[in-house]
């Protein structure tokens, strides 16, 4: 009992799923992982972890979480993929209950450091309204146009954690998630990212026959994709770094979503016809991370190749899909 406890809010989550096995792997003291959901329900549980069910919009639940805590990550938001963000925008931004009351419970337990995933969306929308876009600076964020909804909540959070640090002297970092991707997450059901919806539909052609697949928009929206275990190793940099400041966490490898789905074509061995919906959500026209101070601050920046990853993430999604 004497090795610090390090607290994942989120934990039944992709990210955090993912972020309590790599600690678990490298030995980083007890861990006890937190979410909402039954732990039947987690994309993945450890039975040597502390798992614990719990509303983290409630205030006690918080304080439940957190004692004793060393190390606080906060990963747990109500969000999902750009369907989801565009039509609960109330719930999105309820999320802030989440960030109020975990910084709180943080502070009050004497937690050494606290982690919070903030998001791409806190960037205004006027400088993301071409496919060929500048990459995003830190300093994109204002003046403040945020996302309606998911990324306001994100940005106000932000500006929280970064007073808890000035008046109470808790030590926050704040990391800005760009489009995470990889195996045991969300695939289906409205939830899900660009990267595993686009698998999912050219399985689900090549399965049911019908050599077609639709895409939301016209495919000339921009985005990077960052893979699961780049943000991994960002995570641990940033949160054991000095940087005081919202970072960017993201690849800067930019590509189209049609660029997407013919990457996602050639590794299932497949052409598909493309049938194009443009009233669906689609979000900004483009968006990029600029790494210039990530590189700055760590001599790092994401760089796994957005094919390597997306072929791990093709062949985990097609087994899931064959073993239902």
């Amino acid at each position: 009992m004497s090795d610090p406890l390090i607290v994942v809010a989120g934990g039944g989550g992709f990210i955090g799923g993912h972020l309590i096995g790599s600690l678990r792997a490298r030995g980083r003291g007890r861990l006890r992982a937190v979410d909402v959901k039954p732990v039947a329900e987690w994309y993945q549980s450890f039975p040597d972890v502390e798992n614990l069910v719990l509303d983290l919009r409630e205030k006690e639940h918080c304080y439940r979480a957190c004692a004793d805590a060393a190390e606080v990550y906060n990963l747990a938001a109500d969000m999902g993929g750009i369907e989801f963000i565009e039509h609960h925008k109330a719930a999105c931004m309820l999320s802030v209950l989440i960030s109020t009351h975990m910084a709180l419970a943080a502070r009050d337990a004497g937690a050494d450091r606290l982690f919070y995933s903030s998001s791409a969306c806190v960037y205004a929308a006027d400088k993301q309204t071409e496919a060929d876009v500048t990459a995003l600076k830190e300093e994109d964020a204002y003046p403040a146009m945020a996302e309606d909804g998911y990324g306001w909540e994100k940005l106000f959070s932000e500006r929280m954690h970064r007073h808890f640090r000035e008046d109470y002297g808790l030590a926050t970092r704040v990391a800005r998630f760009h489009n995470v991707y990889g195996s045991h997450g969300a695939w289906q059901g409205g939830r899900e990212k660009a990267p595993a919806a686009i698998c999912r539909k050219v399985i689900e052609a090549e399965r049911d026959g019908t050599g077609e697949i639709e895409i939301w928009g016209d495919g000339e929206q921009t985005r990077s994709f960052m893979y699961i275990d780049d943000c991994l190793k960002g995570i641990d940099l940033i949160m054991h770094s000095e940087i005081e400041e919202p970072i960017n966490l993201g690849s800067s490898e930019l590509v189209t979503i049609n660029e997407l789905v013919s990457m996602v074509e050639d590794i299932a061995g497949v052409r598909l016809k493309r049938r194009y919906r443009l009233d669906a959500p689609k979000g900004v026209r483009g968006r990029n991370s600029d790494n210039t101070k990530i590189r700055e601050y760590l001599g790092w920046e994401p760089s796994i190749r957005l094919r390597d990853g997306m072929e791990k993430t093709y062949a985990w999604i097609r087994e899931e899909m064959t073993g239902r």
